[in-house]
């Protein structure tokens, strides 16, 4: 796969992943003829459900769902105060290309990842080193039946395939879950 066919991969990946209200409705088409074949499992899905009917699946699946967090410092740092630092390094790595985040947007919000990917060679780095994270993240999806799991079958797959380390981290992260700090010494 080629970087112009991956950049289009994940800048619809971006669009898919983000809550599902009227201009997702309204650019599914766009995307569908922009990166086809790589939606039409997810497409059709989504189609069927309806707006309403996905709007309420998404926050079900990301909002309340820990294992299906779509912010990936979760998966490295859980909740952490090591999640702030992570979060600071990320948004000094947009600005060093150049990017400036929306207020309201966390760095480490999946689609600004890949948006983010889609636009700046730096950008595969990123979805690398936090590929432990997609990983678990597919496996969550699947075992749920979403349809998301789709999208992020396909973000998997446009990326280089896992290696051993990899592999190992994906495991250690699917046994012992993310970090966790007790604070004041209570646990």
């Amino acid at each position: 796969m080629n970087v112009m066919n991956k950049a289009v991969i994940w800048q619809a990946a971006a669009h898919l992943l983000a809550y599902p209200d009227e201009r997702f409705w309204h650019r599914l088409p766009l995307i569908e003829e922009a990166a086809e074949p790589h939606f039409g499992t997810f497409l059709r899905l989504a189609s069927d459900l309806g707006p309403g009917e996905l709007a309420a699946h998404y926050v079900e699946t990301f909002d309340l769902h820990r294992r299906c967090c779509l912010y990936l410092t979760y998966y490295t740092d859980g909740d952490t105060r090591r999640r702030g630092e992570s979060l600071a390094a990320l948004k000094g790595r947009y600005r060093a290309a150049g990017w400036e985040l929306m207020d309201d947007e966390l760095p480490d919000f999946l689609p600004v990842m890949l948006e983010f990917a889609a636009l700046d060679p730096s950008g595969m780095a990123l979805l690398h080193e936090h590929r432990a994270g997609l990983e678990l993240l597919q496996a969550a999806l699947t075992d749920r039946r979403s349809p998301y799991a789709h999208v992020i079958g396909t973000l998997c797959a446009s990326l280089p395939p896992l290696g051993a380390a990899q592999r190992a981290a994906v495991q250690r992260l699917a046994v012992a879950g993310p970090p966790a700090e007790s604070v004041g010494g209570y646990r």
